[in-house]
């Protein structure tokens, strides 16, 4: 195969897995859940013991939880710095409004025009409808700090796949088990691989459908 048509189809699959993922992408921010004790240590205000502190209290389930759980240890100002390269992902359609104002950046205006377009299905939709009032810079900016909750039973195996930390066999293990009749079914199989602390992990990125 040619360079041209490797370089085609290496663009393809980015734009293919790219329209498909449903947790945006935040290869550029830590997610306080999953980062090394180390990667949190190093970030603007923190330091070794508040590192420790936040694994000992994992899973987090919001940035809100976070920034409680640091407490004074920092200031405002380290904590705008801080959430600009760790934050747990927001749910789109169930984030209050405290909460998606702890996005880096984000006006009133824009947290109201985030909470306008709910129910979101997709990120496509997200993309499209932000897309009105920024610019695509602007909108993969935001898009680093949000997800689409996704169909336990209908997801596809690429969107399982885009929840951060998670393995092809918990995607295997995902579909095994379907249909779901109830959340509670959900914590039972997928409990039967992990503890408690990551299937409650797992949970925020799903709905049942």
């Amino acid at each position: 195969m040619g360079a041209s048509r490797v370089a085609f189809a290496l663009t393809l699959s980015l734009v293919v897995n790219t329209a498909m993922a449903q947790v945006g992408n935040n290869a550029r921010v830590l997610n306080p859940n999953l980062a090394e004790e180390s990667e949190l240590a190093a970030l603007p205000g923190m330091n070794m013991e508040l590192a420790k502190r936040i694994i000992a209290n994992r899973p987090l389930l919001s940035s809100g939880a976070l920034i409680e759980l640091l407490g004074t240890a920092i200031t405002d100002e380290q904590r705008q710095g801080l959430l600009q390269g760790l934050f747990l992902p927001l749910n789109l359609n169930a984030a209050s409004r405290d909460q998606i104002m702890l996005v880096p950046g984000i006006s009133r205006r824009m947290a109201h025009e985030f909470e306008e377009y709910r129910p979101y299905t997709s990120l496509q939709q997200f993309r499209r409808e932000i897309g009105k009032y920024v610019d695509a810079e602007e909108v993969a900016r935001f898009e680093q700090f949000v997800f689409v909750p996704m169909g336990l039973n209908t997801a596809s195996a690429e969107n399982l796949g885009t929840i951060p930390g998670m393995s092809r066999r918990m995607v295997h293990e995902f579909e095994e088990y379907r249909p779901y009749e109830s959340i509670q079914q959900f914590r039972r199989e997928i409990g039967k691989y992990v503890d408690a602390s990551e299937v409650a992990r797992l949970e925020r990125y799903i709905q049942l459908d």
